[in-house]
């Protein structure tokens, strides 16, 4: 539980990001949950010592529903918000082959690009570890997931191919 002064509202965003770059659940006006394993406990420390550098207060606590209906619904909300964590994972994989297709389409073989679609592709595996070890129940995303990284990362090897073949063969060379 987070409890911030008003102003300025750079603490109050800076606490609101961390916590959500860990992927904790918003419950209500300064309440969040995150599931008690690991994965979790270097993000809620940082949100602590930023709530607490802001002259803030945060109390956290061990909890569990006190029913099975309970803990059973925060466990589906949590698995909610991996799943929109994973749908928006699989819509950025779309895009990343999108763009090699165009650049496949327009000729656009260079060493620079495919430099910059590499960088894209290290960024979505970095994503998919970060999701991976946020989704601790298994949202039903995550097979799909691990096939779409694959498939990025072979688009983006037949992209290296098509760049080191255009570079090492120009026009009127035998192939």
């Amino acid at each position: 539980m987070i409890k911030l002064p008003a102003a300025p509202s750079r603490h109050r965003v800076a606490v609101w990001r961390e916590l959500r770059k860990v992927g904790a659940l918003s419950l209500g006006q300064g309440t969040w949950a995150v599931p008690d394993v690991p994965a979790f406990a270097d993000g809620v420390r940082r949100a602590v010592e930023l709530t607490e550098r802001a002259e803030g207060q945060a109390v956290t606590l061990q909890a569990a529903g006190r029913s099975v209906e309970d803990a059973d619904r925060l466990k589906s909300l949590f698995t909610a918000a991996r799943s929109e964590d994973w749908t928006e994972f699989l819509s950025d994989c779309g895009k990343f082959e999108q763009e090699i297709a165009k650049e496949i389409r327009i000729g656009k073989f260079t060493l620079a690009e495919l430099e910059e679609e590499e960088q894209s592709l290290e960024r979505l595996r970095r994503r998919h570890r970060d999701l991976t070890a946020r989704d601790v129940f298994g949202a039903p995303q995550a097979g799909e997931a691990v096939e779409r990284l694959k498939r990025c990362a072979a688009v983006c090897e037949d992209y290296a191919e098509r760049v080191f073949t255009a570079l090492h063969h120009s026009e009127g060379d035998p192939a």
